[in-house]
């Protein structure tokens, strides 16, 4: 069956987000990875941990940065083993309008009809693909923090894990984890940003990217997705790193259904990419804290135009890192300012306080740092989500 754009980017009411990871397009910028080849006669293993929980569950598929229609021959879902390997017993096969196969056509997504899956918040759901037809460079998620698999031929219903030999630290086309919404208030929280969001240098498969730690902290009272992309920023597009937050905020927070609040954290890469020569952070535009603040407010503009509260969060201390400057810290201390004191968001998380060094306030503390001197470790992360005040969700 295909789906047309119109209708593959349906997303209805009755559904609540309960995982999430933002598209771009696929790069060999950082090492050699399926995305930019994709596959053919390949099945397709990727486990995700769900930040919420509900009856029944649907996928969401993303063709958006595709080249060429995406044929999907069949997907399944199936509660997570070890590695590669199901529960016995738990795999079910999805259907697409009726359809065990789906076509996705270039720039568009594509959802599944809903299968009767009881998941609860904090388990982990195992969603594998059939892909027999080639499918050219492949929309995904390059930084994961989680172990993707990937076979010849087609082990959909596999049970166990023999047929997956190769391995990778990304996600493919799986953008979306929806379930049946038996509440009637919005519950879902959409953490916005840049890799300090989206948990780069926590540890592997160990869901310690600081949303995750949120969804701990809240277990189901209400659901969290993480919208973050590894080396994203507000003003600018990038080859690796996804579209600007200004364009991509619409598709990546307020087309989810049942969003509540999101969490905006992002400006960093802004300030530190022209200090840092790659071709992934072309262009290498100098910003000023104005600007960013010009940004930072179409995103408050674009989430009040929807109904969505919206959380201001300060950037990180980051003095050490690769691309930090006197002058790119006088700008992050400027932007920070107007977000702790202008009042235009609805509400304020000071993370740069809160993993802030006492003994030097520009720097990390060392025991939250991952060791870059930007990003947090696990410890860190945790301290973020330990600094939302849960009540402004």
């Amino acid at each position: 069956m295909a789906l047309t754009p119109a209708a593959a980017a349906d997303h209805g009411r009755g559904f609540t987000a309960i995982w999430g990871a933002s598209a771009h397009a696929p790069s060999d910028a950082f090492g050699p990875s399926w995305g930019p080849t994709g596959f053919e006669n390949h099945t397709l293993r990727q486990v995700v941990r769900l930040n919420g929980g509900g009856p029944a569950l649907r996928i969401r598929l993303s063709n958006t940065h595709g080249t060429r229609p995406l044929e999907v021959t069949g997907a399944t879902i199936a509660r997570t083993d070890a590695g590669a390997a199901v529960k016995p017993g738990s795999v079910r096969h999805l259907s697409f309008r009726g359809d065990r196969s789906v076509v996705v056509p270039a720039g568009a997504e594509a959802v599944s009809d809903v299968a009767a899956f009881p998941v609860a918040p904090l388990s982990k759901l195992t969603v594998t693909l059939y892909l027999a037809a080639p499918t050219g460079p492949a929309t995904g998620h390059a930084f994961a923090s989680a172990t993707s698999y990937r076979a010849v031929g087609d082990h959909r219903s596999a049970v166990g894990g023999e047929a997956f030999t190769e391995t990778s630290e990304s996600w493919f086309f799986l953008s979306g984890v929806e379930a049946v919404d038996t509440s009637p208030r919005r519950d879902t929280v959409v953490a916005f940003g840049d890799s300090i969001t989206d948990g780069t240098l926590s540890t592997v498969n160990a869901d310690n990217r600081y949303p995750d730690e949120l969804a701990e902290r809240l277990r189901g009272r209400k659901n969290v997705v993480n919208a973050g992309i590894g080396g994203n920023r507000v003003l600018n597009d990038s080859s690796c790193f996804g579209e600007r937050g200004t364009a991509r905020f619409a598709r990546d927070v307020l087309a989810q259904p049942d969003v509540r609040t999101v969490i905006v954290l992002e400006g960093i890469n802004d300030i530190g990419f022209p200090a840092f020569e790659h071709p992934c952070t072309v262009p290498t535009t100098r910003v000023t804290a104005a600007e960013l603040i010009a940004g930072h407010r179409e995103l408050i503009r674009q989430a009040h135009a929807k109904g969505v509260r919206i959380i201001g969060a300060t950037l990180l201390p980051c003095k050490g890192a690769a691309y930090f400057t006197p002058e790119g810290e006088a700008t992050r201390d400027a932007l920070n300012e107007w977000i702790r004191t202008s009042g235009e968001y609805d509400a304020v998380v000071d993370l740069d306080r809160a993993l802030a060094d006492p003994a030097d306030p520009d720097r990390m503390l060392p025991a939250y740092d991952s060791g870059d001197a930007l990003h947090p470790g696990d410890a860190g992360y945790r301290a973020m989500a330990e600094a939302i005040d849960l009540s402004l969700l």
